[in-house]
This record gives C-alpha cells, sequence and structure tokens, in this order.
C-alpha cells in the first residue's frame, strides 16, 4: 500500500508539474511572443519610416528595389527585394489610428514573426495583379487579429519609398487552407489575365486554429506619389474603429 500510495503521489505531482509547464508553454505563445515581435515590428516600421524620409531629400535616389522603367506610375514598382526584408508599411484605419505594421517578403514562419509577410511571385503594391500578403492571427504581434472587424469601401493604405497605394475592401471568404486560388492574379480565378489591381489578406481561422484561412480582398482606388503627401481623409478612422 505503501508503494502504491508513493507511485500515485509521485504521478500526481508529476501531472501538476506538466500541468505547469503547458501552462507555461502557452502563455508564452499567447502573450510573451505578442510582447516581443510587438516591439520588433514597432522598431521596424519606424526605421522604414527614417528610411522614407531619406528618400525624399534632393539628389537621393528611390533605392534599388524600385523600377523605373515604364509609364507614369513605373516609380511605384518594386522588385528584386531579398526574401525576408522589410519594404512597405500596411496601415488600416479600421483597426486603429495607431495600426502600422511592416510588409516584408515571403510568407515562412521567420518572416511572418517579424510583420505582414508578401506572398512571393505575386504583385507589388499598386501594381496590376494581386497584391497577396499573409498575417498571423494570434501570436508574434498578431497583426491580422480583427481583419473580421474590416468592412466593405474600408481603406487599407500600403505606404512604400514612392508613395502610398490605397485600397478599397471588396469582399470576404473563408476557405480551407488547400485554395491557392486566392492569391491568384485575379483572386479566385487561376489563369485569368489580370486588368486591376488587387490586395489579398489571408490569415487563420477561426481564431487560435489553423482550420480555414480568413481572407479579404481589396481593390485598387489611388496611387499617390510621395511628394504629393497623403491625405488626411484616407487615414480618418471610420464609425466603430477598433481602438
Amino acid at each position: 500500500m505503501k508503494v502504491l500510495r508513493w507511485v500515485v503521489r509521485t504521478l500526481g505531482e508529476v501531472l501538476i508539474t506538466a500541468g505547469l509547464l503547458l501552462l507555461l508553454f502557452v502563455s508564452w505563445q499567447l502573450w510573451w511572443t505578442d510582447v516581443t515581435a510587438n516591439r520588433e515590428q514597432a522598431g521596424t516600421v519606424q526605421a522604414l519610416e527614417r528610411g522614407f524620409g531619406q528618400a525624399d531629400a534632393p539628389g537621393r535616389s528611390l533605392g534599388r528595389s524600385l523600377g523605373r522603367a515604364g509609364g507614369p506610375d513605373a516609380i511605384f514598382t518594386l522588385k528584386n527585394v531579398p526574401f525576408g526584408e522589410a519594404f512597405a508599411i500596411v496601415r488600416i484605419p479600421r483597426l486603429g489610428a495607431d495600426y502600422a505594421r511592416p510588409v516584408l517578403e515571403n510568407t515562412d514562419h521567420d518572416t511572418l514573426t517579424k510583420g505582414v509577410g508578401h506572398y512571393p511571385n505575386t504583385a507589388m503594391p499598386g501594381r496590376v495583379g494581386n497584391f497577396a500578403v499573409a498575417g498571423h492571427r494570434t501570436t508574434y504581434g498578431r497583426p491580422f487579429h480583427n481583419i473580421d472587424l474590416l468592412q466593405k469601401g474600408d481603406l487599407v493604405v500600403v505606404e512604400t519609398k514612392a508613395g502610398y497605394i490605397v485600397y478599397a475592401v471588396d469582399r470576404h471568404v473563408i476557405v480551407t487552407p488547400d485554395h491557392a486560388d486566392v492569391i491568384a492574379s485575379v483572386p479566385q480565378h487561376p489563369g485569368v489575365q489580370p486588368t486591376q489591381a488587387w490586395m489579398t489578406m489571408t490569415t487563420c481561422h477561426p481564431k487560435f486554429s489553423a482550420r480555414e484561412r480568413y481572407v479579404v480582398f481589396a481593390k485598387l482606388v489611388k496611387r499617390i506619389p510621395r511628394a504629393s503627401g497623403l491625405p488626411a481623409s484616407f487615414m480618418a478612422a471610420p464609425a466603430g474603429a477598433v481602438g
């Protein structure tokens, strides 16, 4: 009996310890990764803003990642952005006056811990085609935590060295992870030649699960050169905005 009591007591202590460790791990995942990621992403946004400001200085180049050939919107063509490098800032007034997240090239795990990731081989901001991005809905700063609150017509502003690309939310869908057609050049219509500029935002659904994908499609509204400045109306918080 003494041996049995010892086994039961020891097993209970092991289970309690395991439960505490699991609780600590979940707390780290859901809270601490947000703390550290938010700090890092805010720093990246500030660094991008400084770099964008330097690009405004007389005699400064818009940078090696900006294309120059083509029509009047050629300065909005980004190319050859290395994997993992931040190249834009996304601002969504519906998600708060201070909402600003860096956009980095690629959508692997490491990149998505640092901000919003751009799907390689999809269009760059403001170009005809589909500028498709992904972001965490929980953990690592959860940039798309409230993506389901976006409403038709809500503005999404993507800032680059060249200027501001403004999209308006068009529609939402929920799909299974195998629906890669949402990031096609014409969203949900693979193989069709694009004639419009789209932005697609993808994240996990429901919250705390990766069973499905929540997807928001937005259409290009306007391209604004940095020299012109972004009108305040584009960043006005709509009624019911978060925060």
